[in-house]
């Protein structure tokens, strides 16, 4: 049996897209379990209006976090395979076939990571896109950390691992991973399925990208993840950039040559992706490109880069005092086996 669970906040704009693309699938979910976390729009209206179309149970649980409410819809949920995903992505009609059939055909195999696509429908959204999304052909999937977007598992792994860490509010999927990946080391493996990749809409200003890259530093800061990123991040504004412009008055042709060419790396990927995510806005009909367009598009992806960093640099240490007054549980120790279900 297989159970497909999300958990939405106010997702009344986004959620029929989900549900419309789960009813449209190649395999059917058995049960579809959606937790809402207090929605104060129409997204419990839509949601209990669809339960006479698909096999959709709906729980309210106000308060609760990401965390909480995937939690509670798979402890709910009476499946042994469980696939999750959210309310603002378009699933393709064969998603749920693909991202559980490692789990079908390979019984060592614990956790399926599907994966993910920009779906822009602004040139802005297409810089964003490009700047923060990787390919899926430059993805190592050894190592891939799947977003909850398009991930599946087996109950046991879930439980096993102590679920979703709920004393997080961002990040929370990269923990789960990592704990997962902790656990897979001994008992099965993970499977990368790139074809299970699901649309989703990129956030549509620069003020919106930055509280998100400021939220998910400060969940970087609160699980104690990625300090050598950080610390390079910090090195490289703090003290690189600023001394190769103190001296590049007197040694002016070689160091801004060097200043160039880390430039140039730095924003070779975004550049790389730039005329994908813009031909993807194009075929989809929400922008019509022009050279003048394009421009703007590059124009932007230093500065969506540089937002992103200074989000990081702030978020960070914000969520490294949250760590130091709340002292958080370990991540890194698993929680006794069973312990997420009881």
């Amino acid at each position: 049996m297989i159970s497909v669970v999300a958990t939405v906040l106010n997702e009344g704009a986004s959620i029929r897209q989900l549900l419309e693309s789960l009813g449209a699938q190649t395999r059917p979910a058995d049960e579809i379990v959606i937790v809402d976390g207090g929605s104060h729009d129409a997204t419990l209206t839509i949601l209990n209006a669809y339960t006479a179309q698909l096999p959709l149970r709906v729980i309210s649980a106000p308060g609760a976090n990401i965390s909480a409410g995937r939690n509670r819809a798979i402890r709910e949920a009476r499946g042994d395979l469980i696939a999750v995903t959210d309310a603002g992505v378009r699933l393709p009609v064969d998603w749920l076939e693909q991202i559980t059939a490692p789990l079908i055909d390979q019984p060592d195999v614990v956790v399926a990571a599907g994966f993910f696509r920009a779906a822009p429908h602004t040139i802005f959204e297409a810089a964003l896109g490009a700047t923060t999304l990787p390919l899926a052909d430059e993805i190592d999937g050894r190592a891939f950390l799947p977003s909850s977007r398009s991930v599946a598992f087996r109950r046991s792994a879930w439980a096993n691992v102590g679920g979703y860490p709920e004393w997080l509010d961002y990040c929370e999927d990269l923990i789960f991973d990592l704990r997962l990946r902790q656990l897979s080391a001994d008992a099965g493996a993970f499977a990368f399925v790139p074809s299970a990749a699901v649309d989703f809409r990129p956030r549509p200003s620069l003020r919106a990208f930055f509280t998100q890259y400021y939220r998910y530093a400060r969940g970087d800061g609160k699980a104690d993840l990625w300090r050598r990123r950080h610390a390079i991040r910090y090195l490289t504004y703090g003290a690189a950039l600023p001394l190769i412009g103190l001296l590049g008055w007197r040694v002016q042709r070689t160091l801004w040559l060097l200043y160039g060419i880390g430039a140039a790396v730095y924003l070779r990927g975004p550049y790389r992706r730039l005329p994908t995510a813009l031909a993807a806005a194009e075929h989809a009909g929400h922008v019509r490109r022009s050279p003048l367009t394009d421009v703007y598009a590059a124009a932007l992806i230093p500065l969506i880069r540089v937002t992103g960093d200074l989000a990081k640099m702030i978020g960070y240490p914000v969520g490294w005092v949250w760590r130091l007054r709340h002292r958080p549980p370990d991540w890194r120790q698993i929680d006794p086996p069973g312990s997420a279900a009881d």
